[in-house]
Formats: structure tokens, sequence, C-alpha cells
């Protein structure tokens, strides 16, 4: 049985595109403990950030891990919820509007999601979840510690 871990993960860039922060909090329930990681780029985007957040989150993991992933992200929750990435892979990574930004992490995060199991959960940002605000929170401290 792979051990169980719920992440809250945000990102964001201001202006968009510009400063940009991720932030992710890893929680396992079996052992009681919390981790926070966060970070930042100089010219990146906010959707850029939001999948950078859970690409480093899933990368964190020491082991396979089934995973409860909540974002206040529509667009990356909905790129793999509602499998929008696997059209987009069978279209040579093209949408309906044309080339799909991003594919680079994309890429990279879809791979992750073949170690772990992952589901995918969407959560109203800036409202009452402490976890997704904690996440807020280190986004505007990680854009704040770059140069």
């Amino acid at each position: 049985m792979s051990p169980h871990v719920i992440i809250y993960t945000d990102g964001g860039a201001s202006p968009n595109p510009g400063k940009g922060g991720w932030a992710a909090v890893l929680y396992s329930p079996e052992h009681n403990a919390k981790r926070e990681i966060y970070g930042g780029e100089l010219a990146t985007t906010n959707n850029r950030m939001e999948i950078t957040a859970a690409i480093k989150a899933l990368e964190a993991l020491k082991t396979s891990c089934d995973v409860d992933l909540y974002t206040d992200s529509a667009y990356l929750c909905n790129t793999f919820a509602k499998k929008w990435i696997y059209k987009w892979k069978k279209n040579n990574w093209k949408s309906s509007s044309g080339d799909v930004l991003n594919r680079d992490l994309l890429e990279k995060l879809y791979s992750l999601t073949k170690i772990h199991n992952v589901i995918w959960h969407h959560v109203k940002g800036h409202a009452d979840n402490e976890l997704n605000n904690r996440c807020d929170e280190l986004v505007h401290k990680a854009r704040g510690e770059l140069s």
C-alpha cells in the first residue's frame, strides 16, 4: 500500500507575466507531519507558477504515493481532472486555439503523475481554506525574496 499525502499548491505572478512565486504544503496523515516548500522566478506567468508548484511538490516525495492534490487553479485542475492533457497529447500538443502553452512543464508534470496516483481537487482561492491561504502567503514570500 502506498503512503497517502495531501498536497496544497499555489502559484502566481505580478504583473502577469512578471515576478512569480510558487508554493506547496505537503501533509502526511500517517506521520502527522507537514512540510512547506516554495520558490520563485523573475520572469514568468501565473499558469507556469501553478504548474511548477505541483511539479516541485510531487518531486519532493521520496517514494510513489497516493496523493490528494488541491489547487485553486482551474486551468491546472482541469488539465488533469478533466483529462485535457490526453487530448492535447493525442493532437500533437494542439488545442482548439493553437499550440498548448507551457508544454514543457505539462510534460514534466504528466510524467510525475505516472509515478504517483494523483487525485486532483479544485478549491476556491483566497477563501477560508487554511492550507490554500498558507500557500498564497508563501507565494508572496517567494516573490518578495527575488531581486
